[in-house]
């Protein structure tokens, strides 16, 4: 079978590996907007493009007689490359540019949740211009979430006692969005332990992955700037600070948005929905959900699963993933990430980064790094991430952190990722929230 692959990150790294891993034998062809030597290494062939040219996408797809597309980041399903390459016959992994809204519109999901009566709503307003928004903030007693309406690359949202402290600084921060996008939503400042639960969905039914809990600020201990994510760790199963409870909520939030947007938008979503969610005193709450596989918790389940990947490629766009039992091996996973120096705010360029020593038990991932003679030159964003596999995630932490370790160039890292202290920590403190 020739598969398509859309993307050039390291989550779409872990997505090529677990497609050419099938006992089927696929054949794998990439479409990048920038050389990620790891995917080009596994591909028949590979063509360097814009995601918003569908044309291309098209005819390239067409040109390698493609029978499956799987869309690995956000810009393509955002730009309609489902509804080009279903237009030519290509069954297609992802959403289409009308249900991608799931992600690329805040307002949609809520408003969607809101008319559908789905459970983890938070208190929130949409707001199409600064009529009403020093109010809402008074309300809400500052305590609030500020988000854009629209893809701003995971950096948009901005939190109260994070981002801003006063609400002189959120009204500010309000009329700054409004200046670049049509709408933003304000929501109450959700207490908790967030975690991922990604589920793959043929539109009728959900094959739910692990729960991963990602770790966006850039430092050690939760401070700095957010980023795309720095790492992220799962055990195969629940979170350490997570109940069984909390995993079926989740679940059922999916499930009914998954037939609300049906509903909503008369076609069914096939693809992946990843809710970002929140354990909080009051239950779970949804804060976001993503039309895609996650960077990095994509790098957490895929090598864990034991499921052949292309067979739940093609139950998704068959219909039959109701036939598929999610399989996953009970082991802990680890993932951190080298990042050049001064990232987000202020990254060094086109530096090398070395990869010499990576220890032989550690998964590798190339995201933001272009191979030129022989070396690896990094970009402005995340470099490389490094995955350990283990029967606990004490052991597994430690061989992530002796892979990231063995690189070398203008790097950091976020060690404690993985952690027995960070995890025990987020024990305590779901503890102490549902004790008070």
């Amino acid at each position: 079978m020739n598969i398509l692959l859309i993307g050039n990150g390291a989550r779409e790294h872990a997505i090529a590996e677990a497609i050419v891993r099938s006992p089927q034998k696929p054949k794998l062809f990439s479409y990048m907007k920038a050389n990620n030597p790891g995917i080009a290494k596994m591909s028949e062939q590979v063509q360097i493009g814009k995601y918003n040219n569908l044309e291309e996408i098209e005819n390239f797809a067409k040109s390698c007689a493609v029978e499956l597309a799987v869309v690995g980041p956000e810009d393509p399903l955002s730009n309609g490359v489902v509804d080009a390459l279903e237009q030519v016959g290509i069954p297609t992994v992802g959403p289409k540019k009308e249900l991608a809204k799931l992600e690329t519109s805040k307002s949609f999901t809520r408003l969607l949740m809101k008319k559908y009566n789905i459970p983890g709503m938070p208190r929130f307003k949409v707001f199409e211009s600064l009529e009403g928004v020093r109010e809402f903030i008074q309300e809400l007693n500052i305590r609030i979430v500020i988000k854009p309406d629209g893809l701003t690359g995971g950096k948009g949202v901005k939190v109260h006692g994070d981002h801003f402290q006063t609400e002189e600084e959120a009204y500010q921060y309000c009329e700054e969005v409004l200046k670049d996008h049509n709408a933003l939503v304000i929501e109450e400042k959700l207490i908790g332990e967030e975690f991922s639960l990604q589920s793959f969905t043929d539109g009728k039914s959900l094959f739910d992955c692990p729960p991963v809990q990602d770790h966006k600020r850039a430092f050690v201990d939760d401070k700095g700037p957010n980023t795309g994510g720095m790492g992220s760790y799962s055990t195969g199963k629940l979170l350490p600070f997570m109940t069984d409870q909390d995993l079926t909520e989740a679940h059922i939030i999916t499930d009914q948005m998954r037939e609300a947007i049906f509903k909503e938008c008369g076609e069914l979503y096939k693809g992946v929905m990843y809710g970002g969610f929140i354990c909080t005193k009051e239950g779970v709450k949804l804060i976001e959900y993503n039309a895609r596989l996650g960077d990095p918790e994509a790098m957490n389940i895929l090598p864990i699963m034991n499921n052949d990947f292309v067979e739940v490629l093609k139950a998704i766009v068959e219909g039959n993933l109701h036939k598929v039992r999610a399989d996953f091996r009970e082991e802990s996973t680890v993932c951190k990430y080298a990042v050049p120096e001064g990232y987000p705010t202020d990254p060094v360029k086109d530096q090398k980064i070395f990869l010499g020593e990576v220890p032989s038990n550690v998964k590798v991932y190339y995201a933001s790094v272009d191979r030129k003679d022989e070396d690896l030159y990094m970009s402005s964003s995340r470099a490389v991430a490094f995955v350990g596999i283990a029967p606990n995630i004490e052991q597994a932490q430690v061989i992530a952190e002796d892979g990231v370790c063995s690189a070398q160039g203008p790097i950091f890292h976020r060690e404690d990722i993985g952690t027995k202290e960070l995890i025990e920590k987020r024990i305590k403190h779901m503890e102490e929230l549902r004790n008070s």
